[in-house]
């Protein structure tokens, strides 16, 4: 049968229930699926093609899955470094984004988001900022996979005026999108702190009967949760479990401050939550309880957080963050083996966003999303456990191959769709005039 193309890795970690991982199996890609994944002689028996691809001391990997991220904000990483949170956003990111925030503006950054991700390995990013539409611009350009973020906030910024117009301009851009295979939507308040009651009551019933996620960074400092207090006498989380929002719809950012009581509450609702834990330590935020939230069955995904606030969009590294500080936080070397990070990176994700019988593992049928990680280099050799090298010594630099939905994204660490030289001077470009605040 002549099929697509054919990869002949050394090493598959299919991250399917049984966290199978096979050695010297093939896997055949046709018509943006995994079409078969057998022993290399017998794909060799049974396919031919005109892309066949050795793979030698590389580990096959579903494409990884960047479950919050703020892709534009990558033109202003580093812009305002070893601040807390609310004087960051207050007197740094905020001003710079009333100067600055464009349909041009959030086009660029999210191109240069989407270079960065692909050559860490990153198939599929949810999304939440302004001007969706221009990300999902981007995104297309790219040949990328992404949820995109229908933005409500309680005050104008340059994409609306107030939240009646957010919904609006969302909801217009969820129907223009309805029929794209890659890119699909999700509300997106940004926070309790920045969204009224009725707005949310609005999102949730719209979201009811879309059928699509609602996303919103929650229990992220512990000012918030202070703050939301004494103004209301309530805590975030019990504000949206009132207002019904707490679901298997609801993806929540960061929730480093919670209680036994509310870590009860969150199991039982199905709510999911999204960890970032570089942006945390970074901004300082609090120590998410990642072991003892999986002990508890709370489906956990990873994000990076936008650029502005990690320094970068590098999934390989927030694994590796995961895997080290959970044990150190949990005081338990045996906390989270390396198998389980991965899939909160890949299926956990997939399962928060609602396409886990599309994308987050490698199983034939599903999306021919991708990542090749080469281990050959001498910082990576003896190989024991492929995954284990993947979460301790690995990085995104060995990141070799990215297909997404069977297209080659990345080719020998060279991006096929996006031209890198003319990203890198529109960047230089913004960085003189952001500069100039």
């Amino acid at each position: 049968m002549k099929i697509d193309s054919i990869l002949h890795p050394t090493w598959i970690a299919t991250v399917d229930s049984e966290n199978t991982v096979l050695t010297d199996y093939s896997v055949v890609l046709h018509e943006g699926r995994i079409h078969d994944i057998q022993p290399k002689q017998a794909i060799l028996d049974k396919y031919t093609s005109d892309v066949d691809i050795t793979l030698k001391n590389q580990v096959l990997i579903p494409g990884l899955i960047n479950s919050h991220t703020h892709s534009p904000m990558s033109l202003m990483r580093g812009l305002a470094d070893d601040l807390p949170l609310m004087d960051w956003l207050n007197n740094h990111i905020w001003p710079a984004e009333q100067k600055h925030v464009s349909a041009e503006f959030v086009y660029d950054g999210s191109l240069l988001a989407c270079a960065e991700m692909l050559r860490s390995g990153t198939t599929c990013f949810n999304d939440m900022y302004f001007f969706p539409e221009e990300t999902a611009r981007a995104v297309e350009h790219a040949g990328m996979r992404a949820i995109l973020g229908l933005v409500t906030i309680d005050f104008p910024s340059a994409w609306a005026k107030d939240a009646d117009e957010y919904l609006s301009k969302g909801l217009k851009l969820h129907d223009q999108l309805s029929n794209n295979s890659l890119i699909s939507t999700a509300f997106a308040p940004h926070a309790p702190y920045t969204v009224s009651d009725d707005s949310l009551k609005k999102i949730a019933m719209y979201a009811e009967e879309l059928d699509i996620p609602i996303h919103i960074h929650l229990h992220e400092t512990e000012d918030e949760v202070e703050q939301a207090v004494a103004s209301s006498g309530k805590r975030p989380i019990e504000r949206l479990n009132n207002l019904g929002m707490l679901s298997p719809r609801l993806l929540a950012v960061h929730m480093t401050q919670l209680t036994q009581e509310e870590i009860n509450i969150i199991t039982e609702t199905g709510t999911h939550i999204l960890h970032c834990p570089e942006s945390n330590l970074k901004l300082a935020n609090g120590f998410f309880r990642t072991y003892q939230l999986q002990q508890a069955g709370v489906n956990i995904a990873l994000g990076t957080d936008g650029a502005a606030s990690n320094n970068d969009l590098d999934m390989m590294s927030e694994m590796h963050t995961t895997a080290l500080l959970s044990k150190a936080v949990a005081n338990n070397a045996s906390a989270l083996p390396a198998e389980d990070v991965l899939r909160m990176a890949t299926i956990n994700a997939a399962k928060a966003l609602g396409l886990e019988s599309e994308i987050g593992s490698l199983e034939i049928g599903k999306a021919a999303d991708i990542t090749a990680v080469d281990l050959s280099g001498i910082e990576n050799q003896p190989v024991y456990c492929p995954i284990s090298q993947i979460m301790y010594s690995a990085g995104r630099e060995n990141v070799s191959n990215v297909w997404v939905a069977g297209n080659h994204l990345l080719k020998d660490r060279e991006l096929t769709t996006l031209d890198e030289k003319a990203i890198l001077e529109n960047t230089k470009s913004w960085q003189e005039k952001i500069a100039e605040i």
